[in-house]
């Protein structure tokens, strides 16, 4: 079969394809890296039509990863998606998805492992960049904790995908921040691709590659 078998040679045609068909010019340079690498984990050019975020979240990103933030993760998908090679400050990756303490303070709580999996890494948001790329009530529980007197992160990647609580939960983001820089995808759309994604994009750009 006759197809392209180099890596550099699809990357490369990958991206010149979504740079010729997507049309970027509503969004700020800085964010016009975020949305290719968007684009490029879902295949969707209309996806920039959803993307949302507030006044210099791209520049408190960076910030915070260049001065060696923790990066939590609402699930494994979301941390296996980050290509480590980016992160070039000792930044640690955190999931806290899989571990008994979570499962057992999700009975206590009467909630999902995810949004316990917030409350078990809390002590850890503080100047964090938190990526939420699965699951609405890790979103709405961050929220949350925010609301109750937890450390404000430096930036959430709010991209919780579903048809339960997923756009709620990115509109109660949208609707009131907390003061917290963000990057979202409105409406139902999202998934751990995407989230991780936006946080290649903000520790590598386009240069690296995948």
């Amino acid at each position: 079969m006759d197809y392209i078998r180099d890596p550099a040679e699809i990357y490369k045609q990958s991206f010149a394809t979504v740079m010729r068909e997507a049309n970027l010019s509503s969004l700020p340079n800085d964010m016009r890296e975020v949305a290719v690498r968007l684009i490029h984990s879902c295949g969707m050019i209309d996806i920039v039509d959803d993307i949302a975020f507030s006044t210099g979240a791209v520049k408190a990103g960076t910030a915070a990863l260049k001065n060696g933030a923790p990066i939590i993760c609402d699930v494994e998908m979301v941390r296996h998606g980050i290509i480590k090679r980016h992160l070039m400050h000792d930044n640690e990756l955190l999931c806290a998805i899989a571990d008994e303490a979570t499962r057992t303070l999700a009975g206590d709580m009467q909630n999902t492992r995810s949004a316990a999996a917030m409350d078990i890494l809390k002590d850890h948001l503080g100047g964090a960049v938190v990526v939420i790329g699965n699951a609405p009530t890790a979103l709405f529980r961050l929220l949350e904790l925010i609301d109750d007197g937890a450390e404000q992160p430096a930036l959430i990647i709010g991209m919780p995908v579903g048809f339960v609580g997923a756009l709620e939960s990115k509109e109660a983001l949208i609707a009131d921040n907390r003061g917290v820089p963000y990057i979202a995808v409105r409406g139902r759309r999202g998934g751990s691709a995407m989230a991780s994604a936006t946080l290649n994009a903000l520790a590598g750009g386009l240069k690296g590659g995948l």
